[in-house]
């Protein structure tokens, strides 16, 4: 079962950088998360934020084609970017080592998780990110 923990509203895609702050100081010690959204909602944007909270010098793009981009913090640790949509079942996940990924005690960020649910760990935040009619995103937390 999952809970409604927290929601943040951002006013525009670059206000995003704000919402990711505070969700690093709320929530920053989980390292697994999903991101739910429909295509353009800003899940892209919303780990691009999360990347410069944390320092990230590196182009952040999409991983759409490649499937995991990773970052290196700038403490050092590692992020990992994952984008599932291209992903055929979730035996493909599994041959490219997902498991490891999220074993290494390093930031997972994960789009398209539907494709990959049956695997999830269990200690994961669901982040939904929903586009209201004037622009705005909400940013809901689901703690599982």
């Amino acid at each position: 079962m999952s809970v409604v923990s927290k929601t943040y509203r951002a006013n525009s895609l670059e206000g995003l950088l704000e919402v990711a702050d505070k969700f690093l100081q709320d929530w920053g010690e989980h390292k697994l998360v999903t991101l739910i959204g429909e295509m353009g909602a800003g899940k892209t944007t919303f780990v691009k934020a999360i990347c410069d909270v944390l320092g990230v010098e590196d182009a952040v793009s999409s991983p759409t084609f490649s499937i995991i981009n990773e970052y290196t913090t700038a403490n050092g640790e590692t992020l990992f970017h994952f984008d599932f949509y291209r992903i055929n079942d979730e035996q493909e996940a599994l041959d490219f080592g997902v498991e490891e990924y999220w074993e290494s005690d390093a930031y997972c960020y994960m789009e398209w998780p539907e494709k990959v649910e049956n695997i999830l760990p269990e200690d994961i935040l669901e982040v939904r990110i929903k586009e209201e009619t004037d622009g705005t995103r909400l940013i809901s937390v689901f703690k599982h």
